[in-house]
């Protein structure tokens, strides 16, 4: 009798579980809709602006820029990492942070000045543990990031790269592809030529390279790159955000749909246990009914 009670108590608690798990996947398809059009909205005004900046930039060869010039010597680089601020999202933060914590080895062991700034508790609590002091942290980005909150840190980067004080701006974060594949990068995103343009394929065969476009500057070229290089900074850091936004609700979806279907496996695994128990049960009280009336014959 004991055993029974105690698979049925099991039994319902993995029900309530399985209820929580269930409710946690309907609430991260949600927010996944509404982060995946937020991302794919920004995914082409991204790449234009990009092009357009590296199209300008190729275009006025006899102007230089100070977000364009690689540095022969870097000295100082600062690492932004993006993680999530809760948890039960499958291998998300740790994919991430073994990068990051990849990168950082990487930058002290070449003797260059490390500036690392944390976004989501779950890095702030890592990098703790590893005894990595953070210059900042944040945990104000959650699954709705704002472009005027990610201004703040593009403005501060670029006038310390501008300044001097920073020679390089590297992101961590999980870059979405597409519904099912999200990997784990490390971006360079100053100097802007740093980064490669992004090639995309038609089927199995590459894209052919872009034809180049003559521009004619008015009121000059200065002007316009002075304008534009920095926007495309900006949008392409807030890239990252949304992609880090919507690539969290992915995990969270799949790691909380098997958990559902764990869930249900070991519900029916433990009602086949009790009905067996159960059925045992009676055959034994059975068993010492007929005995008990042969004893009275």
């Amino acid at each position: 009798m004991a055993k029974t009670r105690a698979l049925v108590q099991r039994r319902k608690a993995i029900q309530n579980i399985r209820k929580i798990t269930r409710t946690m996947e309907l609430i991260a398809t949600a927010r996944f809709k509404k982060a995946l059009d937020r991302a794919v909205e920004a995914e082409a005004y991204t790449r234009k602006i990009a092009e357009l900046a590296r199209d300008l930039s190729g275009s006025a060869t006899n102007i230089t820029h100070p977000l364009l010039v690689n540095r022969e010597e870097v000295k100082n680089t600062l690492l932004l990492v993006l993680t999530s601020n809760r948890g039960l999202c499958g291998g998300y933060n740790s994919s991430i942070l073994r990068e990051a914590n990849n990168r950082v080895k990487q930058i002290k062991s070449s003797g260059t000045g490390l500036h690392l700034e944390l976004s989501g508790k779950r890095a702030i609590a890592f990098f703790r543990f590893q005894k990595v002091m953070a210059e900042q942290s944040y945990t104000h980005f959650e699954d709705k990031p704002s472009f005027d909150g990610v201004e703040v840190l593009a403005n501060r980067y670029l006038a310390e790269y501008i300044a001097g004080r920073l020679d390089r701006v590297d992101v961590c974060y999980m870059k979405f592809l597409n519904v099912a594949r999200q990997v784990p990068v490390v971006e360079t995103l100053l100097p802007l030529s740093a980064v490669a343009p992004e090639v995309r394929q038609r089927g199995n065969q590459p894209a052919a390279p872009p034809k180049p476009v003559e521009y004619e500057f008015y009121p000059s070229a200065k002007d316009i790159l002075e304008e534009i290089l920095p926007v495309s900074f900006k949008v392409r850091l807030f890239k990252c955000f949304l992609d880090s936004a919507v690539s969290e609700q992915i995990a969270r979806r799949v790691a909380m749909k098997a958990a559902t279907e764990s869930a249900g496996d070991m519900i029916k695994s433990l009602s086949r246990q009790y009905n067996r128990a159960r059925q045992a049960q009676i055959t034994k009280e059975i068993a010492e009914i007929v005995g008990g009336a042969e004893a009275l014959k």
